[in-house]
């Protein structure tokens, strides 16, 4: 069996930048797919996460550092064959301000899903392990959702679109007894109420009865990643507390990392890197946060080497900080190794 499916990473994930120029209208091209997935960031300003997708819509807007419900916002205004067009918007296009996207393709025009008690809509690419999922909550323990993955998703993190709660993550590396806030600090919660206690399947996810993933009658997003081979990893890891700490291997060079501390009962920040806005290691980098609006910051926090199989933490603080429990959630630029057995390094 070939070590990877994927060859081209950037076929299914790929992070853009540019500068604002305040146009009224203007396309946002190099992604080199038409984006199922967007999540946008300002650099240079305090302002949300606007974060879009082809299920809910173009301008149907959700921010991950707030629990607003989705609102309608033209600072995207449609997905486009080679990225995705903006308008003259803080969230996007402001005059001079500097942005990034990163984009995911999923399966385009969602499709009735009946896996599930709950009937779900799915758009899902099965190569990538990516799955955009809209249902609606019945507020009954044990209910189930169909994700259309094909394998068990090893993370999903679900919204309510029609009410001010927070994001709430499973992730495997805390388990289905557990979850995190992807707008909040706090760590890992033991709950029954948002997963009943229950891992995913190859074909559902299952919902407590927490008005968070599952109140009656709201509608629900829920952005779901199974592991692939030389694509995506979805782990966790124990730091060393040392300026010389953890070596973390991914079985490719990543593009992108998500990373949040689990267990430090004080609260910690979540963390993005990525090697589009950064192309240097051993050294800060720019650090963007899900749970803030916070401009970009060069911080010790980030000093990530971003290697051809992994990623090796440089310092004691953020990422590894204090001997804590770390997840991430981590995206490839390339594979170490080739669907035809070649070595990265020897291209």
């Amino acid at each position: 069996m070939a070590y990877t499916t994927i060859d081209k990473p950037t076929d299914y994930f790929n992070t853009v930048t540019w500068t604002g120029n305040g146009s009224s209208s203007r396309n946002i091209t190099g992604v080199g797919f038409q984006p199922d997935w967007v999540w946008g960031k300002c650099r240079n300003a305090t302002v949300s996460h606007a974060l879009y997708d082809s299920v809910r819509g173009g301008s149907k807007l959700l921010n991950s550092n707030a629990t607003s419900a989705e609102g309608t916002n033209a600072a995207l205004s449609a997905f486009v064959s080679d990225g995705f067009s903006v308008n003259s918007d803080s969230y996007f296009n402001l005059n001079n301000n500097t942005y990034v996207a990163w984009n995911w393709l999923a399966g385009g025009s969602a499709s009735s899903n009946s896996d599930g008690s709950i009937t779900s809509s799915v758009s899902a690419n099965t190569t990538a392990g990516f799955s955009i999922v809209s249902y609606t909550g019945n507020g009954t323990s044990g209910a189930t959702v169909g994700h259309g993955l094909g394998s068990a998703p090893a993370c999903y993190v679900v919204k309510s679109r029609d009410t001010a709660y927070d994001w709430r993550m499973y992730h495997q590396g805390i388990g289905a007894t557990k979850y995190l806030n992807l707008n909040q600090t706090i760590a890992s919660t033991t709950a029954s109420n948002a997963w009943n206690n229950t891992a995913p399947t190859s074909s559902v996810f299952s919902l407590g009865s927490g008005s968070t993933v599952n109140q009656n009658s709201d509608n629900f997003i829920a952005y779901c990643f199974a592991e692939k081979k030389g694509f995506s990893k979805f782990g966790s890891y124990s730091s060393i507390n040392s300026h010389d700490s953890n070596f973390v291997y991914l079985g490719f060079k990543p593009a992108m990392i998500i990373f949040k501390n689990t267990s430090y009962s004080g609260g910690s920040d979540w963390n993005i890197l990525d090697r589009t806005r950064y192309t240097f290691n051993s050294s800060s980098e720019a650090v963007l946060e899900p749970n803030t609006n916070d401009a970009e910051n060069y911080s010790a926090f980030g000093e990530v080497d971003f290697l051809s199989n992994g990623f090796k933490i440089r310092n004691n603080n953020g990422v590894s900080s204090g001997g804590y429990d770390h997840i991430y959630m981590a995206f490839a630029e390339a594979p170490f190794v080739s669907s035809k057995g070649i070595p990265t390094t020897a291209r």
